[in-house]
C-alpha cells in the first residue's frame, strides 16, 4: 500500500474513495464502522450530498484510519471558524493576498 498524503488536497467525495480503495473497504463495511448508511456514503463519495458535518467527518477519518484534517473541507471550516473569532486576522490575511 502506498504511504498517504497527511493531508487530501480532493475534493471530499473523491478523499473517501481514494481512503475506502486504500484500506480495501466496501460501502457496507464503511456503513457498519460509521453506522452511516451505505446508500448515503455512496452519494457522499459521488457528490450527491453536501460535505457532512464535522462530526460525520471525524467518525469516517477515525474508521479509514486518517485525521479528520486529512479531509480539505475539514481544515477549511477549521479555518474559517477560527477567522470569525478573530477579525483582525482576517483584515491582515487581506491585505496580504490583495
Amino acid at each position: 500500500m502506498a504511504r498517504r498524503r497527511r493531508f487530501s488536497t480532493e475534493p471530499f467525495g473523491a478523499t473517501i474513495e481514494r481512503l475506502m480503495d486504500d484500506t480495501g473497504t466496501t460501502y457496507r463495511g464503511l456503513a457498519d464502522l460509521t453506522g452511516l448508511s451505505a446508500g448515503y456514503l455512496n452519494h457522499l463519495v459521488h457528490g450527491n450530498r453536501p460535505v457532512p458535518s464535522n462530526d460525520v467527518m471525524r467518525q469516517l477519518a477515525k474508521s479509514l484510519g486518517v485525521e479528520p484534517e486529512h479531509f480539505r473541507e475539514y481544515r477549511l471550516r477549521v479555518i474559517t471558524d477560527r477567522l470569525e473569532a478573530r477579525p483582525e486576522l482576517i483584515d491582515r490575511l487581506y491585505k496580504r493576498l490583495g
